[in-house]
């Protein structure tokens, strides 16, 4: 256990959130702290992709994938993972039908 998730642990065990805690330490911002927020609510697969490789170095990432179980987060890329509506999934789908070459491909 580093010793960034161990005060997180605390901090939990107090009501904190591993934001409250890494706000407290010097140079300890994380990838969502530091780039643009919307890159983990993106609608592009490759910018939810992007922000899902973010996550895997971040020092956080379990605190910050049992939190957003815990609030149950309708959406976004929380602790490494992709939620929609709700629900963690392996991948984000795009918006709208697949093209038509995909669906007979599918259907052969």
């Amino acid at each position: 256990m580093t010793e960034h998730t161990s005060l997180i642990s605390e901090a939990r065990a107090g009501g904190l959130t591993a934001t409250d805690v890494l706000s407290t330490l010097p140079g300890a911002a994380t990838p969502c702290q530091e780039g643009d927020a919307d890159l983990w609510f993106a609608e592009s697969m490759s910018d939810v992709e992007a922000a899902k490789a973010m996550c895997r170095a971040c020092p956080v990432r379990e605190a910050c994938l049992a939190g957003a179980l815990e609030r149950q987060e309708p959406w976004g890329v929380w602790g490494g993972e992709v939620f929609v509506d709700g629900v963690v999934v392996a991948r984000k789908r795009g918006r709208g039908r697949p093209p038509k070459k995909l669906a007979q491909v599918g259907a052969a």
